[in-house]
């Protein structure tokens, strides 16, 4: 029987979600996007929205 996939609630280490069993929404397409916009860039989303991950994702890269 497979490993059921866990939810990373509470991790925000793009690296330990990737190598781990976790879901995860890969959102690696909008990279190019915004390493064309201008040098500053606001991320405005509710508590728990995954902006953490997606700059740990960004760190990554």
């Amino acid at each position: 029987m497979s490993q059921v996939k866990g939810i990373p609630y509470g991790l925000s280490d793009f690296n330990r979600i990737r190598n781990g069993n976790f879901y995860f929404v890969d959102k690696t397409m909008y990279l190019p996007l915004i390493e064309k916009m201008p040098s500053y860039l606001f991320l405005i989303r509710p508590r728990r929205f995954g902006k953490s991950v997606f700059l740990s994702m960004m760190r990554t890269y």
